[in-house]
C-alpha cells in the first residue's frame, strides 16, 4: 500500500511516500479500515520530531484522525463487517496507545485498529468532515461542555482560535449562547473567524489581547465587575498571567494544552483575589464523538476544513500547519 513513513526523527524532510509499504493484516480482535479521510494535527510534528520521555516505535505512520471502511475484521470481531463505514476513536483504550504515534496511523491507503476503536459512521456524514473530529474537536467539546460547562450568557476568550481547537471551540461557545471573543495573528483569519460565529476579533500581533479585553467590558474588580467569564487557554508560555488578569470575580481558565510553553510564570494573587478557577481537561470519551457526530450532521456544528490534500502533498501540509498559514483543518485522501 502507499503510505507516508517515517523511519527516523527529524524535519519534514523526513517523512518517505513509500508506494509499496506492507499491507496490514487483521489479528484477533482487530480490524483494518481502508482509509478515506485523515486529518492533521499538531501532534504529528511532536511525533515527527520526538518527545521527551516518549520513545516512538520506527518506521511509523503518522496521523491519528481517520474515517474510512472496513475491509477486513480478524478472528473474534463481532457487529463489524467489510463494507461498514467508520470513524476510529485513536486511543486504544485497552493499551493506551495513539494511532499514529505508538502504532501507526491514518497517514496511508489501510491502517489496523482494535475492533472497539470503530464508531459507525452515519450514511449522512462524509469522511472529511468526520476525520476533523477526534482530536481537535473531541478535546474542544470535553473542554468546553464537559469540563468547562460553558453556558447562555457568558463572555468566552478564545485564545489561538484559528485552529482546529479554537475554531470547535467558537462553535460550541456560540451553540451554548455565549458572546465570543477570539485572538488570532491576521485580519484574514479574523474574517474568517466572524464567519463561524466570533462577536469580537482581536489581532495579537497588533494589540495587547488583555488591554482589549479590558477596553471591551472593563478591567475585573474585587466586587465582580468587568473582565469575561471563561479564557481558553491552551498556548500557556507569556499569555498565561494576562489570562488570568482578563477573567471577572468567579471566572474558570481552561486549558488542554501548552504550545507555547508548559511552565510558564504565573501570578497567584489573582487566582486567590478573584476566586477563580483553572480547569484541565485532557483528551475525549467515545462517547464525545458519537455527540459530535451527530451534532455536525445536523449541522450545529460545521468543522472548518482550511484544505483537502492528497497524500503525496501531506509534507507540504504539515509546513503550512507548522507555520501557522492555515484555519482549521487539514485532511488528507490517500
Amino acid at each position: 500500500m502507499k503510505a507516508a513513513v517515517v523511519r527516523q526523527h527529524g524535519e519534514i524532510d523526513q517523512i518517505e511516500i513509500d508506494p509499496a509499504f506492507p499491507d496490514p493484516e487483521a489479528g484477533p480482535g482487530e480490524a483494518v479500515v481502508e482509509v478515506k479521510a485523515c486529518s492533521l494535527n499538531y501532534h504529528d510534528l511532536f511525533t515527527l520530531r520526538g518527545m521527551p520521555g516518549i520513545k516512538v516505535p520506527m518506521p511509523i505512520i503518522m496521523g491519528i484522525d481517520m474515517a474510512g471502511v472496513v475491509s477486513q475484521v480478524g478472528p473474534e470481531v463481532e457487529g463489524w463487517k467489510p463494507g461498514d463505514r467508520v470513524l476510529v476513536d485513536p486511543i486504544n483504550r485497552k493499551t493506551g496507545k495513539l494511532q499514529g504515534e505508538m502504532v501507526n496511523g491514518g497517514l496511508a491507503e489501510k491502517t489496523k485498529v482494535e475492533a472497539h476503536q470503530l464508531l459507525p459512521l452515519p450514511d449522512d456524514l462524509d469522511f472529511v468532515a468526520a476525520a476533523s473530529l477526534p482530536v481537535a474537536y473531541g478535546t474542544a467539546y470535553r473542554m468546553m461542555v464537559t469540563r468547562g460547562a460553558v453556558s447562555s450568557g457568558e463572555k468566552v476568550l478564545i485564545l489561538g482560535a484559528s485552529g482546529g481547537v479554537g475554531t470547535c471551540c467558537v462553535q460550541l461557545a456560540k451553540m451554548a449562547g455565549a458572546e465570543v471573543i477570539v485572538c488570532a495573528s491576521s485580519q484574514d483569519k479574523l474574517d474568517r473567524l466572524a464567519e463561524i460565529g466570533a462577536d469580537h476579533l482581536i489581532n495579537y500581533t497588533e494589540a495587547d489581547f488583555m488591554r482589549q479585553v479590558h477596553e471591551l467590558f472593563g478591567k475585573p474588580r474585587v466586587w465582580g465587575a468587568g473582565g469575561v467569564d471563561v479564557v481558553v487557554n491552551f498556548t500557556g508560555g507569556e499569555t498565561w498571567v494576562p489570562s488570568l488578569r482578563c477573567l471577572t470575580k468567579g471566572g474558570r481558565l481552561l486549558t488542554c494544552g501548552a504550545t507555547a510553553g508548559y511552565d510558564p510564570k504565573t501570578d497567584i494573587r489573582f487566582i486567590w483575589t478573584f476566586e477563580q478557577s483553572i480547569m484541565g481537561s485532557n483528551g475525549w470519551l467515545p462517547e464525545d464523538l458519537v455527540e459530535l457526530m451527530e451534532l455536525t450532521r445536523s449541522g450545529r456544528i460545521k468543522p472548518v476544513i482550511d484544505r483537502v490534500v492528497p497524500l503525496e502533498e501531506a509534507g507540504a501540509a504539515l509546513d503550512a500547519m507548522d507555520s501557522r498559514k492555515i484555519l482549521g483543518k487539514i485532511v488528507i485522501t490517500p
